[in-house]
């Protein structure tokens, strides 16, 4: 399998408010950047979003480093709360249902396609291609051509 690094970010302008996403994807001497933009959403959803996008744009199955600012996709996945609420039938405990829950099926499915390893890295470090996905979402938000989050749904 191919080794790949991906690194995402999600940003939001308001959250709720207007979202983007940014992905950088390292193959070697290949780059792929990818983004977009959605006027209502959250900030978590946007993070989440990112992290499918990246491996979503992957041809075939990979070996992926993964690095993400989001403790909240970090710490769902390597500690597998994401595996846990979806066996809970998405609540996260007896009362509470699991936010998010179409991209975490999403996000799922994709894990189990690749081999994934997520490395949490400390947004707004001076990491430069958490930079450039922090870049990216942003421009995103602003570049006026946002969608329609379909399942973001205000509480």
């Amino acid at each position: 399998m191919k080794n790949v690094i991906i690194y995402t970010d999600g940003a939001c302008s308001g959250n709720p408010g207007k979202g983007g996403y940014g992905v950088v994807l390292l193959y070697g001497s290949a780059r792929k950047e990818l983004s977009g933009g959605f006027y209502e959403t959250t900030n978590n959803r946007m993070e989440v979003l990112a992290v499918i996008k990246g491996l979503e744009a992957l041809k075939e199955p990979c070996n992926v480093v993964l690095y993400s600012d989001s403790k909240y996709v970090v710490d769902a996945i390597e500690k597998g709360w994401a595996e846990k609420w979806k066996k809970n039938n998405w609540y996260r405990n007896k009362s509470e249902k699991a936010s998010n829950v179409d991209l975490w099926e999403r996000l799922l499915a994709l894990l189990q396609k690749h081999t994934v390893r997520l490395q949490w890295v400390k947004g707004h470090a001076d990491n430069p291609e958490n930079e450039r996905c922090d870049e990216l979402a942003r421009q995103a938000i602003l570049s006026g051509n946002l969608q329609r989050d379909d399942n973001y749904r205000c509480k």
